[in-house]
């Protein structure tokens, strides 16, 4: 197997252990866990294990590899480009977006400023979460989000606690409906202009504004933006079709998915919560819910590797699926 390129986050040691994991494991890996004198933890389609010094799986915390001092100084290092200084606003949120749309949350003490967060110091454990992109991963769906009869994309609103792929499906959903073809709809719609509001980089990767996962031919991306913010300013200067989001849940957030609803723009957005009886907790999220902004529901399940999904309509009545509702296995 071609070795990943996320490997080369890692310090040498770190990673020449995770280079011994079995064959087949790696590629399936999705968080990794280094924790300053705690075992080296890993999660993939097996779940959490720990990693012994040679590259083995183990249960038995004494066994695992404990990345020291050394480690976490050399991959706070790398994943900074040796420029901690130029962080500053990632080191405030908690995680700091790298090169190919990986996400590593950080841990450590924090400086506070005004009784808020200024930055997080004294860095100790890390939390990186590898972005994969699975062509086809939103084909059984997306004949659901077509609305054929306007020839439009419905709003819609992609549900499921965190590591269930989310981001994952927005990504192929941009792709293909900027793109179009026969696996939208038939006959074929043509493709259309779809922006992606990118704070966190995980949807597009981007690299220096250039998106390093396929979001198809007629996609911008406003990449680390506010998603609010984002939003407005994606309206007002590329005109988009479509406007794709990532995890929305402030006020803010639901305040421009209405104004980017009521410009004729759709909107397709995720949010955290395993159904909608969840998001009725959160105001914002349950205003969007009570005025039935979005016409389809999509809730993602995990299980096994597994993704499947179940279809709601703007009522929360269940769509009978005609085929077997997975939309990928990773």
């Amino acid at each position: 197997m071609t070795n990943p390129n996320w490997l080369e986050l890692f310090p040498d040691r770190i990673k020449s252990i995770l280079l011994q994991l079995p064959d087949g494991d790696l590629g399936r890996l999705e968080e990794i866990r280094i924790r300053e004198g705690r075992p080296l933890e890993v999660n993939g389609s097996g779940g959490h294990r720990f990693v012994t010094g040679i590259g083995m799986f183990t249960l038995e915390e004494d066994k695992a590899y404990k990345p020291d001092r050394s480690d976490t100084r050399t991959f706070l290092d790398l994943i900074s480009n040796h420029s901690l200084y130029t962080l500053e606003e990632e080191l405030r949120k908690g995680f700091i977006t790298v090169p190919g749309g990986h996400r590593i949350g950080l841990s450590g003490r924090t400086v506070l400023s005004g009784g808020r967060v200024e930055h997080i110091r004294d860095i100790s454990g890390f939390n990186v979460r590898i972005a994969k992109e699975i062509q086809g991963a939103a084909n059984e769906m997306m004949p659901y989000l077509y609305d054929v009869k306007e020839k439009r994309m419905r709003h819609t609103l992609i549900l499921s606690p965190p590591q269930h792929g989310k981001t994952t499906l927005l990504r192929d959903i941009a792709r293909q409906i900027s793109r179009g073809g026969s696996l939208i709809a038939d006959p074929p719609p043509q493709g259309i202009k779809v922006g992606i509001i990118d704070e966190r980089s995980e949807i597009a990767g981007s690299l220096h504004g250039v998106p390093s996962f396929d979001v198809g031919p007629r996609t911008d991306v406003m990449d680390a933006c506010p998603k609010a913010e984002g939003m407005m300013m994606m309206i007002r200067s590329m005109s988009p079709d479509v406007l794709i989001v990532d995890e929305i849940g402030r006020e803010e957030d639901a305040e421009a998915v209405t104004e980017a609803l009521h410009a004729g723009i759709t909107v397709i957005a995720s949010a955290h919560g395993s159904g909608p009886e969840q998001l009725r907790n959160r105001p914002a999220m349950r205003r969007l819910m009570e005025e039935r902004m979005f016409e389809m529901y999509v809730i993602l399940h995990r299980s096994g590797g597994r993704t499947s999904f179940r279809l709601l309509d703007r009522q929360m009545r269940g769509l009978q699926l005609r085929m077997k509702g997975e939309a990928y296995h990773a």
